[in-house]
């Protein structure tokens, strides 16, 4: 496909929930509604066509053990942009992955910059670890670094006590997301307990990620703040094989990550109910593959969420959150095709049957 092709994409236009339409066509690389006049060159995909998924949780330039070198990084976008998934939000990632921006193949990414953790408290080679009175200095540090947030580690064990625990002091967190905000930055936090949210939350928090932690007492609080959070079932499927892990070390640790399993569909289910934005992130790039966001959303319409408000977590009202846009006239053409109606059976996502970046197809 040359720059010059125009791209014509006929069948059902899925530009929001309710907005279809029965066509769109590309020119240099942009959407339009108007069939473009003298066009000549022209390739047409039929199908169901949504604008491209988004995981707004995928780590991009890491692994397990840390950093990685920047053709591994290129894999793991290229699967994540082979599933359909063209925009990123980087939750955190001590790679320098400002390459991907120059390479119009790969999904856009929207960096938090480096995780920012408690000394000893986070996966080695991961974050800043830092005290509580370096806080601010490294949120701002990030926030200028980043593409408008930041990520905060809230919480993690304790080894000492043997269990989950807050990371920092309520003085600590209020100061430096303050400081984010005076920035133009805003702040999201990995939060796996309860400890830590009402202080996050009432500091003027944006975004909680995982939010297992999240009770009955807080969802009110969440909702009056509109604090969204992004809930990565797909990884905490994986809290059993954890607890496992370190029982012998840290028993209570160990049933607490049990619990808070156990009771992972229904937090979730009662968050989405209070009104509490709900969004798609997998937390690929750690001990998880990427490509996964299709599977995040069948999660979501597990927990009882309607499948087209669980699409939309992961397409159009997940990409508004982040200001990026959807299928709008003269945005750019990130869209994935599907065989059938994404609407009816999620699990559709699983199968595009054409990947489209920046207007050229690219799977």
């Amino acid at each position: 496909m040359s720059d010059r092709t125009v791209l014509h994409v006929k069948g059902r236009v899925l530009v929001g929930p309710e907005d279809v339409r029965d066509e769109l066509w590309v020119v240099d690389g942009r959407i339009s509604y108007d069939r473009p006049a003298g066009a000549r060159d022209i390739r047409t995909v039929v199908g169901w066509a949504l604008p491209g998924l988004v995981d707004a949780h995928c780590h991009v330039g890491l692994d397990r053990h840390g950093p990685v070198p920047e053709d591994v990084a290129e894999k793991q976008a290229l699967t994540d942009r082979d599933a359909g998934t063209l925009l990123i939000r980087d939750a955190g990632s001590p790679s320098d992955t400002r390459w991907i921006d120059d390479r119009e193949d790969l999904p856009k990414i929207i960096r938090a910059g480096r995780h920012i953790a408690r000394t000893r408290r986070y996966i080695r080679n991961y974050a800043w670890e830092i005290e509580p009175e370096d806080l601010v200095a490294y949120v701002a540090q990030e926030a200028r670094r980043g593409d408008g947030w930041v990520k905060l580690v809230g919480d993690w064990i304790d080894r000492d006590l043997g269990d989950l625990s807050a990371c920092w002091p309520r003085e600590a967190v209020e100061a430096a997301i303050a400081e984010a905000h005076r920035l133009g930055a805003r702040v999201t936090a990995h939060c796996f307990s309860e400890d830590s949210l009402r202080d996050l939350v009432e500091a003027g928090i944006d975004c909680i990620e995982h939010a297992t932690g999240l009770t009955e007492d807080l969802v009110p609080l969440f909702a009056e703040r509109g604090v969204a959070i992004v809930p990565t079932l797909v990884n905490i499927a994986t809290f059993p094989q954890l607890a496992d892990g370190g029982e012998a070390r840290f028993p209570r640790w160990s049933a607490h990550m049990r619990r808070l399993h156990e009771r992972r569909y229904d937090t979730v289910r009662g968050a989405y109910d209070a009104g509490i934005p709900v969004f798609v992130g997998t937390d690929a790039g750690g001990g998880l593959a990427h490509g996964l966001a299709a599977a995040e959303v069948g999660e979501l319409v597990t927990v009882g969420i309607p499948p087209v408000e669980a699409l939309a977590a992961g397409t159009w009202t997940a990409r508004a959150w982040l200001g990026r846009p959807g299928l709008d006239e003269g945005a750019p053409a990130d869209l994935v095709v599907y065989d059938e109606d994404p609407r009816a059976d999620v699990r559709v996502l699983a199968s595009p049957r054409r990947v489209v970046l920046n207007g050229r197809v690219v799977g």
